[in-house]
């Protein structure tokens, strides 16, 4: 078919892989970080910067389609005439806090939102972010006429700035004024949230067209990180990906949208036609790091102190709510260390605690998401956490199920190049749809399989004879938690 390239635009650097559109081979590999600004204001003309110092050295040579990926959290105020009005506003911008109360009160609560576009307004939002600028800078929010997010910003520069704007169901999904349920955006919610209409980007298939540059290159619909991460893994139907930043998220692929009216489960969509349902807690390594400081070690060495302990940790249980938590709804709580000893009050136990506490506080998430029928049958766990050997060995007893460990690669890349593989080959008519192929999402044409790319090289741990135990650790978590915040978790099933 050709060679296809995957841009990814994070939060501070971007990467390019350039692929075998049939193969999915890595050929060739670019990077830049992106000019050092903080906080939650940025110049996107720094990842116009950062993807051509990341392109340079003909990386791009021979290639027939781009696919972009980018930072979910984003929004880009345009004017009447396709001008930033101010630097775009991006991350978990905690400014924006009282807005998404704001907005939340204003719609008639949690549950109003959560049946309305699936989520709950927060801080990251899109719709929360225009919230805030309506009520903190509102000679700006005036001139706003349009909004991007910065996935739709990059491809729309890629193809030198056309009438037509675009994005995907995936970027849609996070912004807050999009439902995946019905798949449509409500600009109802654009005008409570900013005080008037605006332009929104045309919504296109996973495998559709933006356009074509100057220089005859197909850019594909393009999404978000997340989405553009599960796709380069290639999960599927029965998979979710525990993920391990200072936070956790847990999400997975199914077949229809999950409204939850609480609100912890945020209703995302894939970058396939799916729907990636995710469940957030506000906890997950900094509960490693916290402890391995507390020990005075590392990550590394908080691992091997917890292997030289047992399951259950003699009978500590740490409930890592460090920073109050989402899932459950804890917000203004704190951590607390339980069963303690004279003979459990052992570095190695403590470590263990820290380990199984943070696991457990992520299989509490991953409930969540079965007990509204997701199936899950393994479990990705990324993030650098997900190397450490005492994660490894607890992690699948806990969970119930094997867990696969990936090895560390340019996943949203990987998956922004796979969708523009997918784009080319249904552009130029080399992927067809199989005989007696149903419509594809929304009536449109018949659904079209993306390029079959391998698998993601990972080391696979099986729970085994370990998963009874796995379980009374559970159980032994789950009582302390149960005594201590009576029907907290219970109302999130």
């Amino acid at each position: 078919m050709g060679i296809v390239a995957g841009l990814d635009s994070s939060s501070e650097s971007t990467r390019i892989v350039v692929c075998d559109a049939d193969t999915g081979a890595v050929i060739r590999r670019g990077y830049a970080p992106h000019p050092v600004e903080k906080g939650p204001e940025v110049d996107p003309q720094a990842w116009l910067i950062s993807l051509g110092e990341a392109a340079g050295s003909g990386l791009l040579e021979g290639v027939q389609a781009i696919g972009v990926s980018a930072q979910p959290h984003g929004l880009l105020p345009l004017d009447v005439e396709g001008n930033l009005v101010r630097p775009a506003l991006v991350g978990n911008d905690k400014r924006a806090q009282s807005a998404a109360a704001d907005l939340i009160d204003s719609l008639g609560g949690r549950t109003a939102w959560a049946q309305a576009v699936g989520a709950v307004p927060q801080a990251t939002h899109a719709v929360t972010k225009l919230r805030w600028l309506a009520r903190t800078e509102p000679a700006h929010a005036a001139r706003i006429a349009e909004v991007m997010q910065p996935h739709d910003w990059l491809a729309w520069q890629l193809l030198g700035r056309p009438a037509r704007r675009t994005t995907d169901r995936g970027g849609a999904s996070a912004t807050g004024f999009w439902s995946a349920a019905t798949g449509a955006y409500r600009p109802d919610l654009v005008e409570l949230a900013l005080g008037h209409q605006v332009r929104l980007p045309e919504l296109l298939s996973p495998s559709g067209t933006a356009g074509f540059t100057p220089e005859g290159l197909l850019i594909s619909a393009g999404t978000g990180e997340t989405m553009a991460a599960a796709f380069g893994l290639g999960v599927g139907e029965g998979d979710a990906v525990v993920s391990l930043g200072a936070s956790g998220s847990v999400f997975g692929i199914h077949h229809e949208a999950l409204v939850d009216p609480s609100g912890t489960i945020t209703s995302f969509a894939d970058a396939t036609g799916r729907h990636l349902p995710v469940v957030h807690t506000s906890n997950a390594v900094r509960v490693l790091r916290g402890a391995a400081e507390m020990l005075g070690t590392d990550l590394e060495g908080l691992s091997e102190l917890a292997m030289n302990s047992s399951p259950g940790a003699y009978g500590m249980v740490l409930l890592p709510y460090l920073e109050g938590e989402k899932t459950p709804h804890l917000p203004h709580t704190a951590g607390s260390l339980h069963g303690m000893r004279r003979d459990s009050m052992k570095p190695e136990h403590l470590a263990r605690a820290a380990v199984e506490g943070m696991l457990c506080g992520l299989a509490d998430a991953l409930d969540v998401l079965r007990g509204r029928g997701m199936a899950v049958r393994r479990v990705f766990l990324l993030g650098a956490a997900a190397e450490l050997f005492a994660v490894q060995a607890v992690a699948p007893a806990l969970f119930g199920v094997p867990v696969v460990v990936p090895q560390p690669a340019e996943y949203a890349a990987l998956g922004a190049a796979r969708q523009a593989a997918w784009a080319w080959g249904v552009a130029h008519g080399t992927l067809a749809p199989a005989g007696g192929a149903e419509s594809g999402p929304g009536g449109g044409p018949a659904w079209v399989d993306p390029p079959q790319w391998p698998a993601a090289t990972s080391q696979v741990f099986e729970p085994g004879e370990e998963l009874a135990v796995g379980q009374a650790v559970r159980q032994q978590y789950a009582a302390v938690r149960d005594e201590s915040y009576p029907g907290a978790f219970q109302r999130e099933a």
